[in-house]
């Protein structure tokens, strides 16, 4: 049996993170680690650091904001950085096949507010990442597609329903924009194997908030259905985010046993 280990990580500045970010490697040892939120760009990106460690790195990022990055032990193919015909400087998106898995790292917008020019920038992007998991579905079978979403789905993903109601990140249309990507052909990892368990990914650096739990799950692992039978494990990590200077959202991870 082969297992699959797949990780996603906001690690919100990797210049600030990047000792909690080997650290968390040396001890949980991905096959594949997803950032966001790099916010470095491509020359000065900390390569031979994850080297060190036994990863391969690519990098799509850009100074003070976003950027997205991911870490693998073997070739990746197929890379991309940008979805065709939208013409995004933002970089949010990285592409790589690994192995017969095609694995998609997103960094999707926060959206500021409900309303909001940012708000409509977010729909937008939502419905151009739709588009393309819709074609790379017919070229892929094999497909995760995690990150941070910027999206609690469900009630049961922010810690009091009623006082998020109508804001960003849990607004009925970005709520149905994930639904809408559900029903192209994945499944949340997470929920169908912890269907009942109310746990968090993200907390604000304000109010205390990660002390009193009042956090939202934003950060989701996706799998095609032609790979979520494989998926024996999807788990939320709040460990980093108790450590000195961490990043305000924590890992999440997945495993994946093949015969």
């Amino acid at each position: 049996m082969t297992t699959f280990k797949i990780a996603s990580w906001n690690v919100n500045s990797l210049k600030v993170r990047l000792p909690h970010v080997l650290n968390w490697l040396n001890e949980i040892k991905p096959d594949v680690l997803a950032m966001q939120e790099t916010k470095i760009i491509d020359a000065v990106f900390p390569y031979d650091e994850f080297a060190k460690q036994g990863y391969v790195a690519i990098s799509s990022g850009q100074k003070t904001y976003n950027g997205v990055a991911i870490l693998w032990k073997e070739k990746a193919l197929d890379i991309m950085t940008s979805f065709p015909g939208f013409d995004d400087p933002q970089r949010r998106i990285l592409g790589v096949t690994v192995g017969d898995i095609r694995v998609i790292n997103l960094y999707i917008p926060n959206g500021q507010s409900v309303g909001s020019e940012k708000y409509q920038y977010k729909l937008t992007w939502l419905n151009y990442l739709k588009e393309y998991l819709k074609q790379e579905l017919l070229k892929y079978p094999r497909i995760i597609v995690l990150g941070d979403f910027n999206i609690a789905p469900q009630e049961i993903d922010v810690y009091e329903p009623l006082l998020w109601q109508g804001k960003v990140l849990f607004s009925e249309p970005e709520r149905a924009a994930f639904q809408d990507i559900l029903q192209l052909g994945f499944v949340d990892t997470y929920r169908i194997l912890n269907p009942m368990d109310k746990k968090f990914s993200w907390w604000d650096y304000r109010l205390y908030a990660f002390k009193r739990n009042q956090g939202a799950r934003i950060d989701h692992i996706l799998a095609s259905d032609a790979l979520v039978s494989y998926c024996r494990q999807s788990t939320i990590d709040p460990t980093p985010r108790g450590w000195e200077r961490p990043s305000d959202h924590a890992p999440v991870y997945a495993e994946f046993h093949f015969n």
